[in-house]
């Protein structure tokens, strides 16, 4: 199998997008309810599509991780999973990990009756991305040096 290079820094810049997007996230709309997102269409495209970044940013990093090391992946869900085992966490932070896939499946294709559970999986779960963005920075840091 020919070697895999991504491209220099693109980790990095994935890496910063994701947290800047979480940051707004935070501070903007993390605190509205279901009745201001069910009132709002603008609210919602905003709300769906910041989710739907940052989980797509995500996935994208943890497919690139994989690659490098050789690990096949056969899903968006499976992708997640073996990020998880590849850093160590536990059967349930895996499992949990790969359903944010599902989530962010039902907010790109526009399941309109879940898209507020989407949301609320990505809120709950967000200290979960939080810690895996960690290591993830804590690897690049280390192979960088």
């Amino acid at each position: 199998m020919p070697d895999f290079k991504y491209a220099e820094g693109r980790i990095a810049e994935s890496l910063q997008f994701i947290t800047e997007e979480m940051v707004e996230f935070d501070k903007e709309y993390a605190c509205k309810s279901w009745k201001e997102y069910q009132d709002d269409r603008k609210l919602q495209k905003i709300i769906d599509r910041t989710i739907e970044n940052i989980l797509t940013a995500f996935i994208e990093i943890s497919g690139t991780i994989l690659t490098e090391k050789g690990i096949a992946v056969e899903s968006y869900s499976d992708t997640l999973k073996k990020i998880g085992e590849f850093f160590g966490l536990s059967q349930e932070e895996q499992e949990n990990l790969s359903r944010l896939a599902f989530q962010r499946n039902r907010l790109a294709h526009r399941y309109f009756n879940f898209r507020w559970q989407a949301i609320s999986d990505y809120a709950k779960q967000k200290g979960m991305i939080k810690k895996v963005l960690g290591l993830i920075l804590k690897r690049e840091k280390t192979t960088r040096d």
